[in-house]
């Protein structure tokens, strides 16, 4: 009897996981599944593989990069979604998953839930405070705008921004939804805060970040972190337009003004210019009116101050007169010097006489010849004084002298500096010095060193002190010494 089990097909391991991977197409191939998020992954290579939960059970997910892009938020755990797609199976791992081809939010009280959660991390990172917010310029030389360049919300910009006050305006073209749309907004407005103040490309004064109405989803690229981000660390003062006016986005909070829609964006941004051309004629005409009343003021002023002061002509009268009375006491006075010149010309005449000089040159002349007389014994007498101190000088630097010294049979000893020995402990053996006698000099060598020491501190003894010898002159030893 043949055993049934040898009647059953043999299958391969391959054969078998695409019998099944088949089957399980066929039976599931368009199904949607409403599960939470977990395990969110973004691979480099732009798939996204996560898995769908519920209470009591797994599935694993994967999304090809081109769904991925299409998808109009940012998936991301805890997110409870709606996946459309079919259902297959990895035979390399032996698992089944859920390919998916289209996502969405399973309402918006999911997207609302993650929204609130994500604006109170943010908040609590301090990115929304009052005291981050820096002031809009009043009249901005160049705006950027963040936006999409083939909606109407440029061209709303762009028109109004013409009516109110032409201003240079650069665009930065960005998608303002879809996967990607956060991180192109977010390197927009960092692009540009990194342009340099004086480039080819002028850096903005202002910005301005907008997009047009839409659902939650629509809207969700604004409320990523990484433009949230963006705009809190931008040095750029930020205007937030997005959406119409009932519409709110986390941009809207960490921006430094938001607009309820483009339109009012531009009109945020620059005044109207015909108002503005009025205020200034108005303040012109103010300046004007002040100037004319500050001269009338001082014009009054002036005037009240001439009328406390005396008139020119009277001033001048008095020194018009006392003029006229110089100029007549002028001759006389001149004439009055002339003769007291005069006189004292003449009185000096008188004593320039030749018998005077003679006289007075006659009693010089006696007077030198006495004082002539009295200086050559005076001369005589300083010479005589002068030669007795040199011979008391000469006798006393005989007496001082050390060639004294060496006539009564002494040398002097000095080392190779030519400075004198002066103790017995500073001669070396075979260290040469030189001997200066009476009659000339000699150059000797040490042999032997002298046995007693330099003189220093000594030991203290219990002995009797010996009576000290008498000194002899420093740097003098006697000729017949043994030393040499």
């Amino acid at each position: 009897m043949t055993n049934a089990r040898e009647n059953i097909h043999e299958y391969t391991v391959s054969e078998l996981s695409g019998a099944l991977k088949r089957t399980v197409e066929d039976s599931f191939g368009h199904v949607r599944v409403r599960a939470e998020l977990s395990g969110v992954k973004l691979h480099s290579s732009g798939h996204l593989y996560l898995s769908l939960k519920d209470d009591s059970a797994t599935m694993d997910g994967v999304c090809w990069r081109g769904n991925v892009s299409r998808l109009s938020f940012r998936p991301e755990d805890g997110l409870e979604v709606i996946a459309t797609g079919k259902l297959t199976t990895y035979a390399a791992r032996s698992k089944y998953q859920l390919v998916i081809d289209h996502m969405e939010p399973a309402g918006a009280g999911a997207l609302m839930a993650l929204l609130e959660e994500r604006k109170k991390k943010l908040a609590a990172e301090g990115l929304f405070d009052a005291e981050r917010k820096k002031p809009l310029p009043y009249l901005p030389q160049v705006i950027a705008v963040v936006t999409s360049p083939t909606g109407a919300v440029i061209r709303d910009i762009l028109h109004r921004l013409a009516d109110r006050f032409p201003r240079h305006v650069i665009v930065w073209p960005v998608p303002v939804q879809g996967e990607g749309a956060a991180q192109k907004v977010a390197d927009a407005v960092r692009g540009f805060n990194a342009l340099a103040q004086k480039g080819a490309i002028p850096k903005p004064d202002m910005m301005i970040v907008a997009r047009g109405g839409g659902s939650v989803e629509d809207l969700w690229a604004f409320n990523e972190e990484v433009v949230v981000r963006a705009v809190a660390e931008s040095i750029i003062p930020v205007i937030s337009a997005v959406g119409h006016e009932t519409d709110t986005t986390l941009i809207d909070f960490v921006s430094d003004k938001r607009a309820p829609t483009p339109t009012a964006a531009a009109e945020i941004a620059v005044p109207v210019r015909a108002d503005l051309m009025a205020h200034v004629a108005q303040l012109d005409s103010r300046l004007t009116g002040a100037r004319m009343r500050y001269f009338e003021r001082m014009n009054e002023r002036i005037a009240g101050l001439a009328r406390g002061l005396p008139k020119p002509a009277d001033m001048l009268g008095a020194l018009r007169q006392r003029l006229d009375d110089l100029v007549d006491r002028l001759p006389r006075a001149l004439r009055h010097v002339a003769l007291d010149q005069r006189a004292k010309l003449g009185r000096l005449e008188g004593s320039l006489r030749p018998n005077g000089l003679r006289q007075m040159v006659a009693y010089k002349r006696q007077e030198a010849q006495a004082i002539s007389r009295r200086l050559d014994p005076a001369l005589e007498r300083s010479l005589s004084d002068g030669r007795q101190r040199l011979s008391a000088a000469a006798r006393l630097l005989e007496t001082l002298s050390y060639q004294g010294v060496l006539a009564r049979g002494y040398a002097v000893l000095r080392d190779a500096k030519g400075v004198p020995v002066q103790h017995s402990g500073a001669l070396l053996p075979g260290m040469g010095v030189e001997a200066v006698l009476q009659d000339g000099r000699a150059w000797l060598m040490v042999q032997e060193a002298a046995a007693s020491k330099a003189p220093g501190p000594k030991a203290k003894s219990k002995s009797k002190p010996k009576p000290k010898p008498k000194p002899k002159p420093e740097g003098v030893v006697p000729k017949q010494g043994t030393l040499l």
